[in-house]
């Protein structure tokens, strides 16, 4: 069997030192786990057992949910922060955690801007009819964005004044700091779905005035300052990226010539790290089915320097379809989400599957037969399925 580029090492260059190593090119993306019972930004138990799992799956990059760099930027009541030092000491265990089983702990720092102060995505808040904003009466607060826009379908945010978007981009850099303490090898910018750094770029959301708002050049101006402010504080030997939404999917929306224009200006800050997805301000008029957003990776790619770290992500979860996308370039790396969720030993099972070395722990190392087992049985019926290792003696 040819060699697998999925499973072959690969290094995100830094402005000093080696370079962020990663053992293979299956990245795990952010997801919303809305688990902080308490309400604080507080990660707990449940987010060392969920990106835990995911080290030992065989992941080379664990980058954890939205973590907000200020309260009021949550999306959720129960998402975690980076804005205080509790925050800091309760990751400290996770990034070791995921570091100690050969995977790389990232974090995406966000600000959810108009699309903060809403309910969790959980099933049980959703049969009780919570969903949308939080009421004031169970703990809302106010929301801040570039401009008031009814395509939200949310409680109305606030325009930041200039005072307050300056004071956001020491936010974010407060945030980086905290992050580098926390242990975070690698600082994802949330530019992506329709959150407060999207609602400036987009000129679906942003009708302002002043010099963050109209042209391209003013409504990448937030943004360009977040990543100064960030580049100026992190370490130089730790990685910088970015999750775009590559695409509005509407004609007078932000575009894929519009996001390969800003990669390539915040490459010349230092990042490296490129993720594309697509959407998040209004209603959804992209398109569908399996790697649907890979063409928007391939641009971005075709776009930068080779050294860039592109990844795609959106219904990939097939091994042969994430192999597919590597090998042939369209993607430096992919990102498995969704199916993550339901198999967190996705990325083992698809190195058996592709021949390729595995990255179990020793103590799961009694089912590898049982895998071999599965392999054979679902070639054999033309398809793929994965089930659960057993912990048998």
């Amino acid at each position: 069997m040819p060699q697998s580029q999925l499973f072959a090492p690969v290094t995100i260059p830094t402005k000093s030192g080696e370079g962020l190593k990663l053992r293979n090119r299956v990245v795990l993306p952010p997801m919303c786990q809305y688990s902080v019972e308490k309400r604080d930004g507080v990660p707990t138990a449940w987010h060392l057992a969920h990106l835990g799992s995911m080290a030992h799956g065989g992941y080379s990059l664990v980058i954890t949910e939205a973590t907000a760099v200020v309260a009021a930027g949550r999306i959720s009541d129960r998402d975690t922060g980076l804005w205080n030092e509790e925050q800091v000491e309760a990751w400290k265990p996770i990034t070791q955690y995921i570091r100690s089983h050969g995977a790389v702990p990232g974090v995406q720092l966000a600000h959810a801007g108009a699309k903060a102060s809403t309910y969790g995505w959980l099933k049980d808040l959703a049969d009780a009819g919570k969903v949308g904003s939080i009421g004031d009466e169970e703990g809302g607060w106010e929301t801040f964005t570039s401009s008031p826009s009814e395509l939200y379908g949310l409680k109305p945010a606030t325009q930041m004044s200039t005072a307050q978007i300056k004071d956001s981009v020491q936010d974010w850099a407060q945030g980086a700091k905290r992050a580098d303490a926390a242990g975070f090898d690698l600082v994802q910018i949330h530019a992506a779905h329709g959150y407060l750094v999207h609602q400036f770029l987009s000129p679906l959301s942003n009708k302002r005035t002043d010099e963050y708002g109209g042209s391209f050049e003013n409504r990448t101006r937030y943004l360009r300052e977040i990543i100064e402010a960030v580049a100026a504080v992190w370490p130089e030997n730790k990685a910088l990226g970015i999750r775009f939404s590559g695409e509005d999917w509407v004609e007078v929306g932000w575009g894929i010539a519009d996001t390969i224009q800003l990669a390539k200006e915040l490459y010349g800050f230092g990042v490296r790290h490129f993720d594309l997805s697509s959407a998040g301000i209004g209603k959804f008029h992209g398109p569908s089915g399996p790697g649907y957003q890979v063409p928007l990776a391939q641009a971005v790619k075709e776009a930068l320097p080779e050294d860039a770290f592109v990844t795609a992500v959106g219904v990939i979860t097939e091994p042969a379809q994430a192999e597919q996308i590597v090998g042939t370039g369209q993607a430096d790396g992919v990102c498995i989400g969704r199916a993550a969720l339901g198999d967190p030993q996705w990325p083992n099972r698809a190195a058996q599957a592709l021949g390729a070395e595995m990255a179990a722990p020793a103590q799961y190392w009694r089912g590898h037969w049982y895998t071999v087992l599965i392999l054979l049985i679902s070639s054999k019926q033309r398809h793929s399925f994965w089930l659960p290792l057993p912990a048998t003696e």
